[in-house]
């Protein structure tokens, strides 16, 4: 027992010594700085919670292990030389990390001194995204980038199918950079920013600049603007915006997390709450958790209410828990605070009066780098780890709109699953789901107190009208022709761009220019790409909607549908004598006269053992059986079908003929009464098959589409630019230099041929295409008269415009039919096929019969040797077939004589030889 307590007491002794040399390498106190904007609004919060976070570091004895913590705070001033002078302080004093910069200007500055001498620089603020790992290895942002923040109002703005916007930032670094984020992200969703403008960012800006900035904003056509500035300038731009007029209904404001940050930590008098009604604001997001509300109370108690928290006092806090676990497992693992001095100041710059050699560099900082990156806790802001790119995991904010005295959430933006009406922290236990159906956020009350989402734009207040260009057309003038000493036009085209106009919301200032020589067709290409220019700001007119004019412009809901047709002569074809005969094809005759003949056969097979009138001499069996075949096409037949197969047959052939002479009458008569058409040229098909020149029309996508698209040779190709030379072409022929058809879209063909009797349309419209208007891309123009079309589609407005201006004679499209079919044997294959199983099955089931009865009736003795044979069955099973047959058709008939006895006690059956009937 005493040996026991003998080892016992030296292990003791031994862990106590162990633990003694432990606590030896670590040192009683570890330097770290702090330099922000100490005496702005965040900054103020700033210092509490830093302040709060040391004592409660220093107060947990398993976080440092009786290490302290010693924080010397540094005031910036907005300052980035400021900022690096009291960096350079630091360094005298060999701090291990530096806690900020508020400011991304003075973080840019500092981040070259922290790489310089390896000190780790944590920064609770600075959100500029270009603070990257690659240019700033020791910069460690422990708050949330702004390309997230920018792609948060990216996809706001894309929900509420805004395409775009005006950005208004202060110029600096933050501002800048910000702003190019938010480009990058608009972009990748097909939206854009109209017009970016930096406000200064120096103590001179005033009042006046701000006042020149937003009346340029209040002349342009977008209404969605984002505010991405600093406390100061922000709450000019709203207080100028409000004399202007510019925070009332139809504008939409954006504004980054300066707003939230400061209405989180102060009271605005309700004078600036006015001003601010309806504004979008974004806030970092930071899940609740009960020890997030206890410091919370703490707070409260703290500053008895006079200063509110937000979150980047969060950050700040939790990245002085961050710097003291790093430091931790940074002693852990064996590492010391020991530091060389700089020595890259050599020669005469060595020291001077900037005592710039008193500057050491820390030679573990990579160390506790890596231990900082490494880190992985949950803290009053959530989750605090890093991901490979040095960015905190799980990015997200709030959705805030600002209504009466405070914020009210709306929704949640995150970057695992985009906007949503539900908390990140619910969203990141199931899949992510991207999806526009999964998109979500509350009602907005936009300013001017409305719920009804803004449009987002207005026609610009600079008195300059819309240039909408339009095609002086040489032909067909009935859907664009101007107006002769004005700079107006009217036609089809013309009355439904003015109709869809009256029907929009709002008005549309506007003037037509003209495009072309007058000379001949201008090219629709060059007009679509004028519009990418700038050069127009949309156009009218027939223009086809063609998939590589989608391509560079929007195009509205097509008007009038429109596809490419083939119009070539035809020629008349007379009747003649033998008229009769074309309702069939040769094989269709064929095959009628085929079944004609079976079943004249199949019926006397059926009928010939039963019915005399199926019997007699050879020659009168065939005359019978072809008569009566024939008979049936006009139902005369006079004789008389007993069986009941044979009633089958006929049944199912007499529908046939039905059919067949009710088809047959029905062509004939149409061949007799219906004028028939002719022409060589059958389709594109036949056209493209052909080496014949093809006519189409000056300045019309047919060329580029019969050239690419269809493989037509250029030089087969002659450019038409009126109805009289499409007749004229016409007419002359390939032969003597005129064509051999016309392809071109059906609105002209139609117009074409309400005059031109002689042509007509062939084969089918083999494109399928419209005509619309117009507008650069991404216009919301486009969107709303792509609406007020289908309005008047939808009230018969656009037919009556239609029908005003495209009227046609009777011969335009009449007897538009070329070649009409004739039957052909597909169309009857069905019947033919029932009447030729009938048959068969008839035909078996007579067989059957017969054979039935050849096995059930024994030959006769003088005929049992020759009936072994097969010639012998075969010579019976014929005879059976010819046999007659009573009309019960039950058995052979034969002729027998009854005896009876005179008493008429018994009877006895003579059986006479069995006459086979002739």
């Amino acid at each position: 027992m005493n040996l026991f307590r003998v080892v016992c007491w030296v292990v003791w002794c031994l862990g106590f010594v162990g633990a003694a040399n432990v606590s030896s390498l670590r040192p009683s106190v570890v330097n770290i700085g702090a330099i922000f904007n100490i005496d702005s609004v965040l900054g103020k919060v700033a210092k509490l919670t830093l302040e709060e976070a040391v004592k409660d570091v220093n107060a947990d004895t398993n976080i440092l292990h009786g290490t302290k913590i010693v924080l010397t705070m540094q005031n910036s001033n907005y300052s980035g030389f400021l900022g690096m002078v009291q960096a350079l302080r630091f360094m005298e004093t060999d701090v291990v990390a530096i806690i900020g910069p508020q400011s991304s200007v003075v973080a840019h500055i500092i981040s070259h001194v922290a790489n310089e001498l390896r000190v780790p620089l944590l920064s609770f603020a600075a959100t500029d995204p270009t603070l990257t790992s690659l240019q700033f290895p020791f910069f460690v942002r422990t708050t949330q980038s702004d390309l997230y923040q920018m792609k948060a109002v990216a996809e706001i703005i894309d929900y509420y199918g805004w395409k775009e916007v005006i950005a208004i930032y202060v110029d600096d670094d933050y501002g800048r950079n910000g702003v190019a984020a938010l480009d990058d992200e608009l972009a990748a969703r097909r939206c854009r920013i109209s017009f970016k403008e930096g406000i200064n960012s120096g103590t001179e800006v005033n009042r006046g600049d701000i006042t020149s900035l937003l009346v340029k904003v209040a002349l342009m056509q977008s209404r969605v603007i984002v505010l991405h500035a600093q406390t100061d300038y922000g709450f000019m731009v709203f207080n100028v915006a409000r004399y202007l007029g510019m925070t009332d209904n139809g504008y939409v404001w954006i504004v980054t997390d300066w707003l939230s940050s400061l209405l989180d930590s102060a009271s605005l008098p309700s004078e600036t709450m006015d001003v601010l009604q309806g504004v979008l604001v974004l806030r970092q997001h930071t899940p609740d958790s009960d020890r997030k509300r206890a410091f919370f109370s703490r707070w409260n108690k703290l500053t008895g209410g006079s200063l509110g928290l937000h979150s980047y006092g969060l950050y700040a806090y939790d990245s002085v828990w961050l710097v003291a676990r790093a430091i931790d497992a940074f002693f852990s693992q064996g590492g010391d605070l020991s530091c060389t001095n700089y020595t890259s100041l050599g020669g005469e710059n060595k020291g001077g009066d900037l005592n710039l050699d008193a500057m050491s560099i820390f030679d573990n900082g990579t160390l506790l780098l890596k231990n900082i990156l490494q880190s992985d806790f949950v803290g009053l802001s959530g989750r605090m780890k890093f991901e490979p790119d040095r960015s905190l995991v799980h990015p997200a904010y709030d959705v805030l709109n600002v209504v009466g005295t405070g914020l009210r959430r709306v929704g949640y933006w995150s970057n695992y699953s985009g906007l949503s009406i539900v908390s990140p922290e619910i969203l990141y236990a199931k899949l992510p789901n991207r999806s526009s159906a999964n998109q979500k956020l509350y009602s907005v009350i936009w300013p001017g107190e409305t719920l009804s989402k803004p449009r987002g734009w207005v026609f610009p207040n600079n008195g300059r009208q819309l240039r909408i260009g339009v095609p002086i057309r040489v032909s067909y003038r009935e859907f664009l022709s101007p107006v002769k000493g004005t700079q107006m036009f009217n036609g089809f085209c013309v009355d439904v761009f003015t109709a869809a106009l009256n029907l929009l919301p709002y008005a549309v200032p506007y003037r037509f220019v003209p495009f072309g020589d007058g000379h001949k067709n201008p090219s629709y290409t060059e007009l679509v790409h004028l519009i990418t220019t700038g050069y127009f700001d949309g156009a009218i007119g027939d223009i086809a909607i063609v998939t590589n004019r989608t391509r560079i412009v929007d195009f509205t809901q097509p008007y009038a549908s429109s596809g490419l047709v083939v119009v070539a002569p035809f020629t008349k074809i007379n009747s003649g004598g033998w008229a009769f005969l074309q309702p069939f094809t040769t094989l269709m005759w064929i095959v009628t006269a085929t079944f004609f003949l079976l079943i004249g056969i199949v019926i006397w097979i059926l009928e010939h053992r039963i019915n005399d009138e199926f019997r007699g001499p050879p020659r009168q069996q065939i005359i019978t059986m072809l008569w009566f075949s024939l008979s049936t096409l006009f139902f005369s037949h006079r004789e008389n079908t007993m069986s009941s197969l044979g009633r089958f047959v006929m049944l199912i052939w007499l529908f046939v003929v039905l059919i067949l002479t009710s088809s047959y009458t029905a062509s004939l008569t149409s061949i007799l009464t219906v004028q028939q058409l002719s022409s060589r040229i059958s389709g594109i098909d036949s056209l493209k098959a052909s080496d014949e020149p093809i006519g189409f029309q000056v300045g019309s996508f047919a060329e580029h589409y019969l050239i690419q698209d269809i493989g037509i040779s250029k030089s087969r190709l002659i450019a038409l630019g009126s109805p009289e030379e499409y007749a004229k072409a016409l007419q002359l022929g390939p032969k003597r230099g005129g064509v051999a058809a016309i392809v071109d879209e059906r609105p002209y063909v139609e117009i074409f041929l309400s005059s031109q009797c002689t042509f007509r349309i062939v084969g089918q419209e083999f494109t399928r295409s419209g005509w619309g208007f117009a507008f650069p891309r991404d216009s919301p123009l486009a969107v709303d008269m792509s609406t007020a079309i289908l309005q008047l589609s939808e009230t018969g407005d656009l037919q009556r415009i239609h029908d005003k201006w495209m009227t046609r004679s009777s011969c335009s499209l009449d007897n538009a039919e070329i070649d009409s079919d004739r039957l052909q044997l597909k169309s009857f294959w069905g019947l033919f096929i029932i009447c030729g199983i009938a048959c068969f099955v008839a035909l078996l089931l007579h067989f059957l019969q017969i054979i039935f009865q050849l096995w059930k009736s024994p030959p006769s003795e003088p005929a049992a040797s020759t009936a072994c044979s097969i010639s012998g069955r075969f010579q019976r099973f014929l005879s059976l077939i010819d046999a007659k047959e009573d009309s019960s058709g039950s058995k052979v008939k034969k002729r027998e004589r009854s005896l009876e006895d005179p008493l008429g006690r018994h009877s006895k059956k003579v059986q006479l030889q069995t006459e086979m009937a002739t």
